[in-house]
């Protein structure tokens, strides 16, 4: 069951906090002692790891709050007088338990700490009984009552306050000032939310909701999540798991009218609320945005996510990237593509080629009433840029020609290939050069890969750059897709505060490169026009965009926008900027015009996760 997976329990270890995923920090002697009788919360304490971690205890009692296939959660009915000790706790019973909802029982076991997502995780624990004997009481045993969360009830604190270092090797644990400390002391109670808005769409059985219609929440943005900013992970989000009842189907702005219940549970980089009953969705009515026709005389550049989009796609999902871009973008003249598969998709097969992916995405920007477009992209070699296995996902530009815009291929298409050497090199590793070119800069390569052999790029997309003419002007562009955050990355609500990023040096790397390239053209003509566009997986607050932005004097666009609409992707409820474009000053200095068009990342419906965007520049000068 989701958020449920667990390994077999293993038997109790003596020595401290090792990551293992049945800990246990107490000495060989007291893990063998004869079993105490206590009650949840002395089971639970007041710290993020059992104080009686290892040790057996007999006849703790309970209500059963809620079951699951392989135990059951509980709750002292008489609770101590402490906020920091929760009196919920799970039991662990192996097999399906004989114990319902509403069974007073008592419980014989070994109390440990199980961590859901692996022992090498930066995740938390479950502090757990795992169950040698359970008596039933009595049935029918009205639950306590469940902790009202939001207005009029418990509101945690705004920040994660643990200072630096490991929350479950000690420090201060206070629920009043601490976001981290408040949902611990929660931990296996039953809690109801009232009202709850969602911050996100529904994906993966999971749900982020805003209690009390997000009252007190911010900052939010402007169609209704709420946006996630440097040093706040935003602990009014309460995530929604369908471990015990389904969820439905939610956008951005639905609403979840009324009460709802259910126990609180740690999982996968989270505290999550496992309501007991399937909520009521009211629609928020949140609509696709669509921006505005760029005019006579501007050029319109725009960003585009695919998701690993291939032929053995379902057609409505080409369907949809087509009115992203015919509906939404507007059919701008040029689209920097990332995350388009070969033609055999995830089939780990050798091919490498994507025209078939391409003539099926064109195809169908022409039947959603688009224009003609055309595409450029440099062939990975089999496997060697990262991602899924098989789908050789790459970056690439589509591109229209009837507005003025022109790809310049070098070598031209019409070029001969030579039978005999010297042959044409293999644009996958040759790196693009910018070289003068009639007074202004070009490309040795359009496309060409940016620093293909260098190492930022192992195992990762590379960049490439294509040079274009606008009614006569050139315009160098960089299509991107950075290394993306993963399973490294220490999440939010995790034991390491604050959460490291190890791959963020490879996106900080990566921008460096990214980086002096665009110098190089600079200094081949300091008045360059230059576009740096895609995935660059880091919000503009970041190191690795500000590396990219300040070390090649661009302008980074989304930075222009109100804070409420400055966002590309909603993660967990929270709404960051991961989509860029970026212009050379040369650019920046023509009146433009850059938007985020809001038509995926709050949608339950949508494969891919990022919203477009497209910038509108009425391009002047020589």
């Amino acid at each position: 069951m989701h958020g449920l997976r667990r390994l077999p329990a293993t038997a109790a270890i003596t020595a401290v906090l090792t990551g293992s995923v049945t800990l246990a920090l107490l000495p060989a002697s007291a893990a063998h002692a004869a079993p105490r009788a206590v009650r949840i919360h002395d089971i639970q304490g007041a710290a993020h790891i059992s104080p009686l971690n290892g040790a057996a205890v007999a006849r703790v009692p309970g209500v059963v709050t809620a079951v699951t296939s392989n135990g059951f959660w509980m709750q002292d009915p008489r609770p101590d007088r402490s906020a920091a000790t929760s009196e919920g706790v799970f039991v662990f019973t192996r097999d399906r338990p004989r114990a319902a909802a509403g069974d007073a029982v008592r419980v014989d076991g070994r109390v440990s700490e199980f961590r859901p997502d692996g022992g090498a995780s930066g995740g938390l624990t479950r502090t757990e009984i795992d169950a040698t004997a359970t008596t039933v009481d009595a049935h029918g045993t009205p639950p306590p009552p469940a902790l009202v969360l939001g207005a009029g009830g418990l509101r945690p604190p705004g920040v994660i306050d643990h200072g630096l270092g490991n929350v479950e090797r000690g420090g201060a644990f206070d629920p009043r000032r601490d976001a981290l400390d408040f949902y611990e002391a929660l931990e296996g109670m039953r809690i109801e939310l009232r009202d709850a808005v969602a911050a996100g769409p529904s994906r993966f059985g999971e749900l982020p909701v805003l209690p009390s219609g997000g009252a007190g929440a911010g900052p939010r943005t402007a169609r209704g999540g709420v946006l996630l900013r440097d040093g706040d992970a935003n602990p009014e989000r309460v995530i929604l798991d369908d471990a015990l009842a389904p969820l439905p189907g939610m956008n951005v702005g639905d609403r979840l009218p009324g009460a709802n219940t259910g126990v609180l549970d740690y999982s996968y980089a989270d505290y999550k609320l496992l309501l007991t009953a399937t909520p009521r969705r009211a629609p928020g009515g949140l609509a696709r945005e669509a921006t505005r026709p760029q005019r006579p005389g501007e050029l319109a550049v725009a960003t585009a996510g695919l998701d690993g989009l291939d032929p053995d796609a379902p057609a409505a999902r080409f369907e949809a990237a087509a009115r992203d871009i015919v509906d939404g973008l507007r059919s701008p003249d040029l689209v920097a593509v990332s995350g388009l598969g070969d033609n055999s998709g995830p089939d780990d097969d050798g091919t490498v080629t994507d025209d078939q992916s391409v003539a099926q995405l064109v195809t169908a920007i022409s039947a959603a009433g688009g224009p003609a477009y055309d595409w450029r992209s440099v062939e990975p070699r089999d496997n060697a840029d990262g991602g899924r296995k098989g789908t050789n996902e790459r970056v690439g530009f589509l591109f229209r020609t009837d507005r003025g815009l022109s790809f310049v291929d070098r070598p031209a298409l019409a070029d001969p290939v030579p039978d005999a050497p010297p042959a044409r090199p293999d644009p996958a590793v040759t790196p693009v050069r910018a070289v003068p070119r009639g007074g202004a800069a070009g490309l040795t390569l359009s496309p060409g890969r940016i620093a293909p052999g260098d190492a930022a790029w192992a195992g990762a997309r590379k960049p490439i750059a294509g040079e274009v003419t606008w009614r006569g002007r050139r315009i160098i562009v960089v299509a991107n897709q950075w290394f993306p955050r993963t399973g490294d990355d220490q999440p939010l609500f995790g034991r390491r505060q604050p959460p490291s990023q190890p791959t963020q040096w490879r996106r900080d790397a990566q921008a460096r490169v990214v980086a002096g390239f665009v110098n190089s053209v600079r200094k081949a003509d300091a008045r360059a026009r230059v576009i740096v566009a895609g995935d660059l997986g880091d919000r503009g607050t970041s190191a690795p965009v500000r590396t990219l932005a300040q070390g090649a004097g661009l302008a980074d666009l989304p930075a222009e926008l109100p804070a409420g609409d400055r966002y590309t992707a909603v993660t967990g409820g929270n709404a960051e900027d991961l989509d860029h474009i970026l212009l050379s000053p040369s650019l920046r200095a023509n009146r433009h015009e850059f938007d985020v068009v809001h038509r995926s990342a709050e949608f339950a419906d949508r494969a891919g996760d990022r919203d477009p965007t497209v910038v509108r520049i009425a391009v002047t000068g020589r």
